[in-house]
């Protein structure tokens, strides 16, 4: 239910350096898996200055949330005798207005979800089959011991939902500012993508049902704005903070309230837009990212939005059942020329539970692609748990039926998550013994020795 709240003009403001930060941000659960990976702690993992953020606090300032990896802090305030003190603190690089208050908001929040499908043409199996995850299920491989990250509008019912385990909802994150509740009715399309991984009754399997999930909320409902992408990028650092092994988002951004923000397309590459380059990091902090490369294939504006730009993560583009690409799918490349989409799933009719545990219903949009593929990645990962997210993803990128011709619509297209396995166990399994060997490297990285050389698990040489 809404309650009459107002909302106040946003800043990300940047500092100079971390003066007092001693202790990393990161949970025992993130060390381990860091040191288990060789991934070393660095001073993007430490937390702002908490003497910065109390200056500003003191002359009138409200701190909403901090960014470690950039630095910084979106504050809020009315009073532009506060925005020019704190822009005058010496500690203080610049202060970026992030979402006006004065100007309405006339775009949906829910981004990259289209009209829902009229018609059901297929069931949760199918959906599934397009990838081939089923041999994986079979073996018993469905996301154990993997934790994801889901970050949405919000997410209803998820904390009474009948259809997952409670014990497997690990904690839930709000990192908005508007009037709305993370379970409130405004967050079904959260609850519907959660369904899509976790979902479980008597006539609909996830596709990673013994996984463990984080719910984010990053998007506020009423306004549209590059606060936004700031509340993704601390929802980025959440989930590395939390240590968990995949992070989903059925977000993007390109368009705002305010005109004079919207993004272009030459600023898709990955390295312009903070939510693209924080999922980059994130990247390489371990995390395997997955983000909805949106739903504008067939408008004037047909490209990718941020962050599904960012590099070393997967950007999901969305398929029918018959392996068509969808006519809403946002095409790529990047705008510095990188495949994207990464792959393709399921996004037209996808089947979805409602958070009654009864009603099931059929949607579009990448935004339902993307976590059918993360629950795919969840599977995988929980098969081959020595892989590193980057050998994952390539792994899976290798897998798929586009792999030795991508394009601007596919990508790479939809992988397979069999070959992908078989793949990996075949490396694993040597069929000459005599003249290879596994070596397991610090990190838990497998390595092949055949003849004296040393290959990983996708063949290559190292």
């Amino acid at each position: 239910m809404s309650l009459l709240f107002i909302l106040l003009n946003a800043y990300f403001v940047t500092f100079t350096d971390k003066v007092g930060s001693i202790e990393p941000a990161l949970s025992p659960t993130a060390i381990e898996m860091r040191q288990a990976r060789g991934i070393e702690i660095d001073e993007l993992d430490y937390p702002v200055s908490a003497t910065y953020l109390q200056g500003m606090q003191d002359l009138g300032a409200t701190v909403y949330h901090t960014s470690r990896w950039f630095n910084g802090a979106t504050i809020e305030t009315d009073d532009s005798t506060v925005i020019q003190a704190i822009r005058a603190l010496p500690y203080v690089v610049s202060a970026t207005m992030t979402r006006d208050k004065t100007i309405p908001s006339s775009i949906s929040p829910r981004k990259n979800t289209v009209p829902h499908a009229q018609t059901a043409n297929g069931t949760y199996y199918e959906q599934q089959k397009i990838y081939n995850l089923h041999p994986l299920h079979e073996l018993g491989f469905e996301g154990q011991g993997i934790r994801i990250a889901i970050c949405d509008n919000g997410f209803t019912n998820a904390n009474k939902i009948n259809w997952v385990d409670s014990e497997h909802l690990l904690g839930h994150y709000d990192l908005t500012d508007d009037s709305y509740d993370f379970f409130g009715s405004t967050g079904g399309h959260g609850e519907r993508v959660l369904s899509f991984i976790a979902g479980n009754t008597s006539t609909y399997h996830g596709a990673a049902v013994n996984a463990h999930y984080y719910l984010i909320r990053s998007e506020e409902y009423d306004t549209e704005s590059p606060k936004e992408m700031d509340n993704l990028v601390v929802a980025l650092e959440k989930a590395d903070s939390l240590g968990a092994h995949i992070f989903t988002a059925s977000l993007g951004y390109h368009t705002f309230d305010n005109s004079a923000w919207n993004l272009t397309y030459a600023q898709l590459n990955g390295k312009t837009i903070r939510c693209s380059r924080a999922a980059t990091i994130a990247a390489r902090k371990g995390l395997f990212v997955c983000i909805a490369m949106g739903n504008d294939g067939s408008k004037d504006w047909r490209y990718l939005g941020a962050p599904s730009d960012a590099d070393s993560i997967c950007g999901v583009g969305a398929v029918t059942y018959n392996r068509d690409v969808a006519s809403f799918s946002s095409r790529g490349p990047s705008a510095d020329g990188r495949v994207k989409p990464d792959v393709c799933a399921l996004g037209e009719s996808a089947w979805y539970i409602a958070a009654d545990g009864v009603t099931e219903g059929y949607g579009n949009g990448t935004s339902f692609a993307t976590p059918l593929f993360a629950g795919f990645a969840a599977c995988l990962w929980s098969a081959l748990p020595n892989l590193t997210n980057m050998q994952l993803r390539d792994l899976i990128i290798r897998s798929a039926d586009h792999y030795t011709h991508p394009d601007a619509d596919f990508g790479y297209g939809i992988p397979d998550a069999m070959k992908a396995y078989q793949t990996a166990t075949s490396m694993m399994q040597p069929t000459t013994p005599q003249s290879a060997a596994r070596k397991v490297l610090r990190d838990g990285t497998i390595r092949i020795i055949v003849d004296g050389k040393e290959y990983d698990l996708l063949g290559i040489r190292h």
